[in-house]
């Protein structure tokens, strides 16, 4: 297994106790973007590390940095249903039309999920 593998591991590991931290929430944060971004500066291509970056920064509420991280994943060519179900998250957020996200929502259902890459969180009360 490659030490790339081995850290997006431990940062979707970090990313589930942002839920059992919450004051700690914004520190936890912190760190995943910087090992994400280390990631990347190794992989500047890989799509799990951008996927992953993505989900962070919408939970964040950074909607265009995780919009174009999520492109990003997009245009390499990603079907991980993590991307599309990001991209529908933020595009919610974004209060863009129905139709720009409800494709994202289809193309969800058939896709399968990378075990490296997580889902941004999502408040349908929040809109």
């Amino acid at each position: 297994m490659s030490s790339i593998t081995l850290r997006l591991e431990n940062v979707k590991k970090l990313q589930a106790k942002r839920w059992e931290n919450e004051d700690h929430w914004d520190t936890l944060n912190d760190l995943l973007v910087k090992e994400l971004d280390e990631i990347l500066l190794i992989e500047p291509k890989n799509t799990a590390a951008l996927i992953s970056i993505g989900a962070v920064y919408s939970d964040m509420g950074e909607n265009e940095k995780a919009l174009a991280y999520l492109k990003m994943a997009l245009d390499l060519g990603s079907k991980d249903k993590n991307l599309f179900v990001n991209l529908a998250i933020v595009l919610i957020y974004m209060e863009k039309h129905q139709e720009e996200y409800l494709e994202y929502l289809e193309e969800a259902e058939d896709a399968i999920e990378d075990p490296l890459t997580f889902k941004a969180y999502f408040d349908p009360q929040s809109r």
